[in-house]
């Protein structure tokens, strides 16, 4: 997801254990005769325990540097923008970096003091970064980076990914409130221009509807007679609500929940035609009301079968096992409306992760308490899942086999509950006596 940029210093100068050395010559000359510099230019010297270099400010966009970050520890980064700060001199810039080892969900504007400016580096070509970053991130890095991201970019080739960069390149929002939550944000969200100015939103947890100050939400919750989504409550069980909200009927609310969710996935596009979708808002309840924890999205009439478009856990809410609860949820649906079911396409690694690890635990279950043979099409028809998933779960864990025409699955007690075990635990369970939904086809 991110990229690992090399940070050792480029070029022939001596090394920082031999800094006793005379420092090379630039332009002919020494250090005490420097090249004529621009007016609006500042030029800083590094540490002269370490390696000498120069150092023009303000930095351009796309110098490579290391960064201290909230851990204390330096990484590499790169400046992604820059901009003056706010009645600072002519070189007092702040710099939006990109964490070069992190997802983009970590960019952020720093400060000069938090550069080590003599880690400053030449532009690197970024084909040959690229695959220097495949080679440096380790599994754990890449498998830790989240379960929220269900849709990626590979529908996009590389000059259309360039310009999605390009257009979401910087946060415009960095922290949200909603509910008893401020909440730092991931990425990029394209709010109306009327927002461009803005730091900070406020979010009524309810409607959904923002606000640029703590004043206005204020006001706002004082008029605002929600104490949920709008829409139907179709499944509560102790304190957990889930609502369906169409999209048609709630435009407003399901525009503005495409803009909050925006702010922590990133997606290419961004669906102003809700029209066509139906909303899954799931919720904890108390005294005060029920208050959003995540949601799903499905078509209302999708011809590949697709039973889920968007997914999210919101921060505050992850680790939790609220993003299994919601796939397991989709896929109840599925067995209600007598229709397998599979998530829209493309996955991302990470979404296939969290959808691998579902199939896993639904087929495996089965696997281990049914006797006798049984077939993918029993199989599917039992948990709603497209029989293509099926088989290709089954033939990841290496337990389906190809044999005289026809695929064998193996089903070995010990080698199950291994698979089990890696999978991990399955989050919270879905009491299908306590949904009471209609299809959207048989709603009137």
């Amino acid at each position: 997801m991110g990229s690992s940029a090399n940070t050792e210093t480029n070029g022939t100068g001596p090394s920082p254990s031999s800094s006793n050395q005379k420092p090379p010559a630039m332009n002919g000359g020494d250090l005490s005769h420097p090249p004529p510099l621009a007016l609006d230019q500042a030029i800083v010297m590094s540490d002269p325990s370490k390696k000498r270099k120069m150092v023009m400010l303000p930095l351009e966009v796309g110098t490579r540097v290391m960064c201290r970050w909230r851990d204390g520890k330096h990484h590499p980064v790169k400046v992604i923008e820059r901009r003056r700060i706010h009645k600072g001199g002519p070189n007092d810039y702040e710099y939006y970096v990109h964490y070069t080892e992190f997802n983009r969900r970590l960019d952020e504007w720093t400060h000069l003091d938090q550069l080590d400016l003599d880690s400053v580096e030449c532009a690197v070509d970024e084909k040959v970064e690229e695959k220097v970053t495949s080679l440096k991130m380790t599994r754990h890095q890449k498998r830790k980076i989240d379960e929220t991201h269900v849709e990626g970019h590979e529908e996009l080739d590389a000059a259309s990914l360039r310009e999605h960069e390009e257009f979401t390149k910087v946060k415009n929002i960095a922290t949200i409130e909603l509910g008893k939550y401020e909440i730092e944000t991931w990425y990029f969200s394209p709010f109306p221009p009327e927002y461009n100015d803005c730091v900070k939103l406020f979010f009524c947890e309810f409607c959904l509807n923002f606000m640029k100050r703590k004043e206005q939400l204020q006001r706002h919750m004082r008029k605002c007679d929600l104490k949920h989504p709008p829409g139907d409550e179709i499944y509560r069980s102790g304190t957990l609500s889930m609502f369906e909200v169409d999209g048609k009927k709630n435009k407003v609310y399901a525009q503005n929940l495409c803009y909050l969710a925006k702010l922590f996935l990133d997606h290419k596009t961004l669906y102003y035609d809700v029209d066509l979708f139906l909303f899954y808002v799931l919720c904890e309840c108390d005294d005060r009301g029920c208050h959003m924890v995540g949601y799903f999205s499905k078509e209302k009439h999708s011809e590949e079968a697709y039973n889920l478009a968007c997914i999210l856990t919101l921060p505050p809410y992850q680790r939790k096992g609220y993003g299994k609860f919601l796939i397991a949820f989709s896929y109840e649906l599925s067995k209600k409306e007598g229709k397998v079911g599979t998530p829209e396409r493309p996955l991302s690694d990470l979404g296939l992760l969290s959808y691998r690890g579902y199939w896993t635990r639904v087929l495996l279950d089965i696997l281990k308490k049914h006797k006798g043979n049984i077939s993918i099409k029993e199989l599917s028809d039992m948990t709603a899942i497209k029989a293509e998933d099926i088989l290709s779960t089954l033939q990841s864990l290496e337990l389906i086999q190809y044999r005289k025409g026809q695929h064998v699955i193996c089903a070995d007690p010990k080698v199950l509950d291994r698979h089990l075990k890696a999978a991990g635990r399955g989050g919270l369970d879905v009491d299908v006596s306590k949904l009471i939904w209609t299809p959207y086809k048989d709603q009137s």
